[in-house]
């Protein structure tokens, strides 16, 4: 790769670490050979090992939290720490290759606002990583009506402006990706994709556990829904109750002449159901007209 590819006026990569010094010396050598006049920023977030140190030593600023706040908080610090108008984010374990970067920068100067490392299904860790993500990506586009092949990749580039307007949105686990994501196609923010390959990661290995990450994976369905458009799942989880209710009743208007409980309760149910939809629809709306409207300040802050 030559210095003219990787050259990019004020760009910023941050890399949210901990306990990574294997793997980190590796990452940081590499990106400050491709990227010279970048700004790196590791954040390490509460680690017990000479992550610090090795970063430190590869030139790299550093973001110290005293203990572990998660990935999310470790990212939303490197935001608010770098000073550039272009922000990558990437991982500290080896299985983003800073390779990739001038791919995302190219498809983000095409006028995206933030372009995201698509994995393929040979990246994913785990086939019931594989199966869950293909149906993150399934549901999170029918929910959006906009094609997304990898909604939890943290390999991203993104314009930092952008991006700190939904710092007050993003958790401060591991379903950042989700969130921000979801937030740039609500607000109307052009997403792009570029396609990577994934590398195992190094250090220590990534296990599967079935209640915690099956209990991530309901989470961040429910995120999806309620980031995007509440009533789109709201809606249709009504109509089924509604209708399910009308058909039992018309069931035992026939054959037992009575209106019962159940279809009482069904009903009932699917009048909360759309109410409870409707509610978070326009809290949901508050949130990036709150967002807008602080974003307007800080313009307006500024251009005093």
């Amino acid at each position: 790769m030559t210095k003219a590819n990787t050259e990019h006026p004020s760009l910023a990569i941050v890399i949210p670490a901990k306990n990574e010094a294997i793997a980190i010396n590796g990452v940081l050598k590499k990106l400050r050979e491709y990227f010279p006049a970048a700004e790196l920023l590791v954040v390490d977030d509460g680690s017990t090992d000479k992550t610090a140190d090795v970063a430190s030593e590869n030139g790299a600023t550093i973001v110290k939290h005293p203990y572990s706040l998660g990935n999310g908080a470790a990212v939303k610090a490197g935001a608010r720490a770098c000073s550039c108008d272009i922000l990558v984010l990437m991982d500290a374990d080896g299985q983003h290759d800073p390779d990739d970067i001038p791919r995302l920068l190219e498809k983000l100067d095409e006028g995206y606002d933030m372009v995201v490392g698509a994995r393929g299904r040979e990246s994913q860790a785990s086939i019931g990583r594989a199966l869950a993500n293909a149906f993150y990506n399934r549901f999170a586009s029918l929910i959006t009506g906009h094609s997304i092949p990898d909604l939890t990749s943290g390999f991203r580039a993104v314009r930092t402006n952008r991006f700190r307007r939904f710092l007050y949105l993003l958790p401060n686990g591991f379903s950042y990706p989700t969130t921000i994501t979801m937030a740039f196609f609500r607000s109307g923010y052009p997403v792009g994709y570029v396609p990577i390959q994934a590398a195992r990661r190094q250090g220590r290995p990534s296990h599967l556990s079935p209640v915690k990450d099956g209990v991530r994976f309901l989470i961040i369905l429910f995120k999806v829904a309620t980031l995007y458009s509440p009533l789109k799942v709201f809606f249709p989880a009504s109509a089924l109750l509604f209708l399910t209710g009308l058909f039992y009743y018309l069931y035992t208007f026939l054959t037992m002449h009575k209106f019962t409980n159940m279809s009482t309760l069904l009903f009932t149910a699917a009048v909360l159901v759309f109410l409870m939809g409707l509610i978070s629809e326009q809290i949901t709306a508050l949130n990036y007209r709150d967002s807008d409207d602080s974003n307007n300040r800080h313009q307006d802050n500024k251009a005093r």
